[in-house]
């Protein structure tokens, strides 16, 4: 199997970018991996959590490729991150810095799609539409969501992942992104455009003035299609 894919990342109506993404085409290895990770915190912090999570888990799948992708994997990729989370704390002086994450590793014909907080992963099918969506990890305080789960420096108990597998087909469409782009438009509207029959980066592009016309955050997005 083919791996297009496409992606967009933008401040958005905010001063500066918090979210951070990685994408590893190792398609001759039979490998495909994206992450999407959305930094809390403010000022500098949400952005260092977010781009060390991401390389710290990045990092642990490039090292550990000879393995077949499974939860334990998941797990031991964040504790890395977490572990990874509370050094760069430490060292930059940042005693609240945390991060959501998602990602989607695409290896033979199998995805294995984990999340923590409410960055999503959608995975679209031909003919049926969405067939999995990662369900966000948010409680309500004060009437306000909030993230439940998160990398946050001085709580690792809270970056536990939700793991699942499921089999891919030529015409599956993944998406993983922040909040700041499923918080942009209904959920009807960006399923309805995940299954256009226009180039993925056409898609994005659409993505990229809803979240810019509606949104207030920041949004990043990875649009992938097996072929």
């Amino acid at each position: 199997m083919k791996i297009r894919y496409a992606t967009i990342s933008k401040e958005g109506r905010r001063s500066n970018n918090e979210d951070f993404f990685v994408v590893m085409d190792q398609q001759e290895r039979g490998r495909f991996w994206g992450i999407v990770c959305d930094g809390m915190g403010g000022h500098a912090c949400g952005e260092v959590a977010s781009e060390t999570v991401a390389h710290a888990v990045s990092a642990y799948w490039e090292q550990h490729a000879e393995e077949r992708d499974s939860e334990d994997k998941v797990v031991e990729a964040c504790q890395e991150a977490t572990r990874a989370i509370e050094q760069k704390a430490r060292e930059v002086g940042l005693a609240e810095m945390g991060t959501t994450m998602v990602m989607a590793s695409i290896e033979g014909d199998i995805v294995t799609i984990a999340h923590v907080g409410d960055s999503r992963c959608y995975l679209q099918r031909p003919g049926q539409g969405v067939v999995y969506q990662t369900q966000d990890h948010v409680r309500l305080s004060f009437g306000y969501e909030i993230v439940a789960r998160s990398f946050f420096s001085g709580h690792p108990e809270e970056a536990i992942a939700d793991v699942v597998q499921f089999p891919v087909c030529p015409g599956d469409r993944i998406l993983l992104c922040s909040d700041g782009v499923h918080k942009s438009m209904e959920s009807e509207d960006l399923e309805a455009r995940m299954m256009e029959e226009k180039s993925l980066e056409e898609i994005l592009h659409g993505f990229d003035l809803s979240c810019w016309k509606y949104g207030d955050d920041n949004y990043t997005a990875i649009l992938m299609e097996v072929e």
